[in-house]
């Protein structure tokens, strides 16, 4: 577990409300604009950098790359090459552009194996369908992207949504809801949440001294967060965050929440590796939806969204773990073990390898 934010178990009631459906395409990151220079230095074609139109279906360029060396500035009587400027980009960017190539490589050769196709519709059709969640229309929601995340709608095709739809198909459906789910689900986004203060601390010796001072001055919870805490947005604040929702990620956290009466000090919870937390409880929120009814088929929706996603990652995952690279770059190999229990993904683990196709923006398109 990386380091606790303000609010390490949820969003607040309002987000959760109306709680994003995340499309994720597994193993590509955001390219940055030298590393693009440096992508389509090497594979250029009408703006695509190595998108491919054939009968309608998208395909990855397989080509060499050749260098070419004509001028791209000139300074006095020094012209700069594009051999120049892709020298640099290569030194810069070199091994983050190449991870999307090779994740894209091994996407596309599953899919060739599996006989999997993306159609270009069904490319379109996804970023059609994403912009609407957004109350967008397509040409908003790329003038967004590129403003945003500097990635052109090129890009946003070939490295986002082309690896999330193949690694779907690749997936199939392994979804398989229960009741309890929806349940536990309707409970976390719309039931009622605890108010409380918080103090988080990495050293378990630190946190019990400061436990100490906390019971012996409750009314000081607000004082002795700020200054003792080592969450900087929290710590500003005497300790304030979102109220915790049950049955949100951090299990210990919320069931120690859940516990507390209204002005009870918890004990020291151990939220993560050398993270500590202790709580301050001040009361409970209002439901924010009492009728299940109104909003399952928003949480089922979502919750197969949720699974689907980790089905993905799980492919994926085992994917890389089967296909052999070596790479030139980094001077490293990896893969080539074949796996057949399949590989198990955290929430986490998927939000760190797949890259989220709405990241930074809300509901609003903001």
């Amino acid at each position: 577990m990386g380091d606790p934010t303000p609010n390490p178990h949820a969003t607040n009631a309002k987000t959760n409300s109306k709680r994003k459906i995340l499309f994720f395409a597994a193993g590509t990151g955001l390219v940055l604009f030298a590393g693009i220079l440096f992508f389509q230095t090497f594979n250029a074609k009408d703006g695509a950098a190595g998108e491919e139109k054939q009968a309608g279906k998208v395909r990855l360029s397989g080509s060499q790359p050749t260098l070419r060396s004509q001028p791209v500035a000139k300074v006095g009587s020094v012209v700069i090459t594009e051999d120049e400027l892709a020298r640099e980009c290569l030194a810069l960017y070199g091994p983050e552009v190449l991870e999307n190539v090779v994740n894209r490589a091994i996407i596309q050769q599953a899919c060739q194996k599996a006989g999997v196709v993306v159609e270009q519709a069904e490319v379109h059709a996804e970023v059609e369908k994403i912009a609407k969640r957004f109350n967008l229309d397509t040409k908003t929601w790329y003038d967004m992207l590129q403003a945003e995340r500097k990635m052109n709608p090129n890009q946003y095709r070939r490295n986002v949504i082309w690896p999330m739809l193949a690694l779907r198909k690749l997936a199939g459906q392994q979804t398989n809801l229960t009741q309890a789910q929806v349940q536990k689900a309707f409970i976390r986004d719309y039931g009622p949440r605890v108010k409380a203060r918080m103090i988080m601390l990495d050293n378990l010796h630190r946190a019990q001294k400061t436990w100490d001072d906390v019971k012996r001055n409750p009314a000081e919870f607000e004082r002795i967060a700020r200054d003792y805490s080592i969450e900087p947005n929290s710590r500003a604040l005497g300790g304030a965050i979102q109220p915790i929702p049950q049955y949100s990620d951090n299990e210990s956290l919320w069931k120690a929440a859940f516990k507390l009466k209204e002005g009870e000090v918890s004990g020291i919870i151990q939220i993560g590796p050398s993270r500590y937390a202790i709580l301050f409880c001040e009361g409970r929120t209002e439901p924010v939806v009492t009728d299940i009814n109104e909003v399952k088929n928003q949480l089922v929706e979502q919750l197969t969204e949720e699974q689907t996603q980790e089905a993905v990652a799980r492919v994926f995952a085992k994917l890389k773990e089967e296909t052999r690279v070596d790479n030139y770059i980094t001077n490293t190999t990896t893969g080539g073990v074949s796996q057949t229990s399949g590989t198990n993904f955290s929430k986490g683990q998927v939000k760190q390898a797949i890259p989220n196709p709405t990241q930074g923006f809300n509901r609003a398109g903001k």
